[in-house]
């Protein structure tokens, strides 16, 4: 056997270290390396807030893929869902939509003004009010609505099957807590989608 048929002495050469697997829990594994790196920070917040973010953000990218199928954005969803909730005959003013939406003024116009170009909700001056808008819901907006609505609440309540009916239900109580709670301490008690105003 030449030298050059003999396989390379690696004995000369430092080794590579294996690559280190994954933690199993990578958020509790956040929160020890800070309590190695700053003793004394609090981290008790990193086991709920990280998760909830990942949540959010998952479930938003999911929720965007099912609207995006259905040809609906999340806006024109929930615009058309608090009208359809309402019942007959979906109408609502647009001040009406905002109190309900848990959004501004200028955001219900461009809602009404891009579902109303999509012949899904029609507009007319109310009555009362100075300048009141009502906005309803056109039999092209409640078809949508009725079969978006059944594709995200299924597709949302399949990716809950990992917990019991139980946890579910225990879960929904906590989170309705925290949200108050959270709500309360900042002043602000509008709801709008991750990273959006």
């Amino acid at each position: 056997m030449t030298a050059a048929d003999q396989p390379p002495d690696r004995s000369a050469h430092p080794t590579e270290p294996a690559p280190q697997a994954a933690p199993a829990d990578p958020v509790a594994a956040i929160a020890a390396a800070w309590e190695r790196e700053r003793p004394g920070t609090p981290v008790s917040s990193i086991g709920i807030v990280t998760p909830l973010w990942r949540l959010a953000k998952l479930l938003g990218d999911d929720r965007r893929r099912v609207l995006a199928r259905a040809g609906i954005d999340a806006a024109t969803l929930d615009l058309l869902s608090v009208l359809r909730r309402q019942g007959p005959p979906y109408t609502l003013s647009t001040r009406e939509l905002g109190q309900r939406s848990l959004v501004t003024a200028g955001a219900v116009s461009q809602r009404v003004a891009r579902a109303e170009r999509e012949g899904l909700v029609t507009r007319a001056p109310g009555t009362g009010r100075p300048r009141t808008v009502q906005v309803t819901l056109t039999e092209a907006g409640h078809a949508l609505v009725e079969s978006t609505v059944d594709q995200v609440l299924t597709r949302e309540a399949d990716l809950l099957t990992g917990l019991t009916d139980a946890q579910q239900r225990e879960l929904t109580e906590l989170l309705r807590l925290l949200l108050s709670d959270v709500q309360r301490r900042l002043g602000d008690d509008r709801i709008t989608h991750v990273g959006q105003e």
